[in-house]
């Protein structure tokens, strides 16, 4: 536990215990030496509004370093992300003068790696500013297409996904109504997972949209039954031999309670297909 949740609760504590002994005193004095009603509603009605009042202008003081020392991060983190987006423009610029005057196929192809790294800072940096403002700020609510939220996710993997297979089944016309950024972030995790664990013989993805439902069904080892529940919690992984955190499902997790999007596993011989319910956010 760090510093500021122990300063918290130990504050919290005491302002709680104070608060209620000087009621208590108050109630003592007033009932005893001022012989007041004991039962009356505005000797009660009183101590309650005198014990809040008195709460609340203490616990201000008290925690105010607290929420000082949050602005302070919130500030901070603003800035550092901002500075970090300087360097990714800057370089993207560059790559594409320089994609100008560069002919040999050797040079293009560093080249073309160089950006690609850049464009995975800029993915970080995106990510980075979308959890920064989940956690400070309000996410806008918007309307996009699924299929073009797919192919804007299935872009990224084009280089890593190699001879994976894979199917896309989902009508143009599916228009959602949601946090575009932390929608796409979920395709990211669930598609990147599909191709993690894919079968290493022909390996298989398909994806499809039916009756409000988006699956993605990969090929490869079916989940063990009594890990299929166990699979969302952060830091779990059902081989620890495995690449990675254990981090991604979880996240995906977050995002469908926060949403209301009902997700749900269906472990099979030859593989695994996630669900998502997106009746909740289609419009």
């Amino acid at each position: 536990m760090n510093f500021k949740k122990i300063y918290f609760f130990i504050s919290s504590f005491i302002l709680v215990f104070f608060t209620i002994l000087l009621v208590l005193f108050l109630n003592y004095f007033l009932i005893f030496e001022i012989k007041i009603i004991e039962n009356s509603f505005i000797f009660i009605l009183f101590l309650t509004l005198f014990g809040s009042l008195f709460f609340l202008l203490i616990s201000t003081k008290i925690l105010k370093p607290i929420f000082q020392s949050e602005e302070n991060i919130k500030n901070s983190i603003k800035n550092r992300l901002h500075e970090l987006n300087i360097p990714t423009s800057t370089i993207k610029i560059n790559i594409h003068l320089l994609k100008k005057d560069l002919t040999d196929t050797k040079s293009l192809t560093r080249l073309e790696r160089i950006e690609k790294a850049n464009d995975s800072l800029s993915s970080l940096y995106n990510n980075m500013e979308y959890e920064f403002k989940k956690e400070f700020e309000n996410i806008d609510l918007e309307d996009f297409s699924l299929l073009d939220a797919l192919k804007n996710s299935l872009d990224k993997f084009e280089d890593i996904k190699k001879d994976t297979i894979i199917e896309v089944f989902v009508p143009n016309n599916v228009v959602l109504h949601s946090d575009y950024n932390g929608f796409i972030i979920v395709l990211d995790n669930l598609i990147s997972n599909a191709i993690k664990y894919n079968s290493k013989e022909n390996p298989y993805i398909k994806i499809s949209f039916e009756n409000s439902v988006l699956s993605i069904f990969n090929k490869g080892l079916g989940i063990d039954t009594k890990n299929i529940m166990l699979v969302f919690d952060r830091y779990f992984q059902e081989n620890s031999q495995n690449i990675g955190y254990g981090i991604g499902l979880a996240v995906v997790k977050e995002f469908c309670d926060k949403n209301s999007i009902g997700i749900n596993i269906e472990s099979f011989e030859d593989g695994n297909r996630i669900n998502l319910n997106l009746r909740s956010i289609l419009n």
